[in-house]
């Protein structure tokens, strides 16, 4: 599964999530996600995000394929 799967599988579920502005406004590119292969069949997606050009931490999410949905990741 690569992130440009994901993005076309959650654009209903979450249109904004990979939006060029919501992006831009993080400072990241498709590129810079990372999948993979989580518990249960799930997968998890992670980017660097950054304000100002420096790094503010990261942005993660758990793609469940059987909903097409991000959820998000518990603490």
């Amino acid at each position: 599964m690569t992130i440009y799967e994901i993005k076309q599988r959650t654009a209903k579920s979450s249109p904004h999530f990979f939006s060029r502005d919501t992006l831009k406004f993080f400072g990241q590119r498709m590129k810079d996600f990372r999948v993979t292969k989580h518990d249960a069949g799930k997968y998890l997606i992670s980017a660097p995000s950054y304000w100002d050009g420096k790094l503010m931490g990261y942005t993660q999410r758990l793609f469940n394929p059987n909903t097409n949905e991000l959820e998000e990741i518990k603490q």
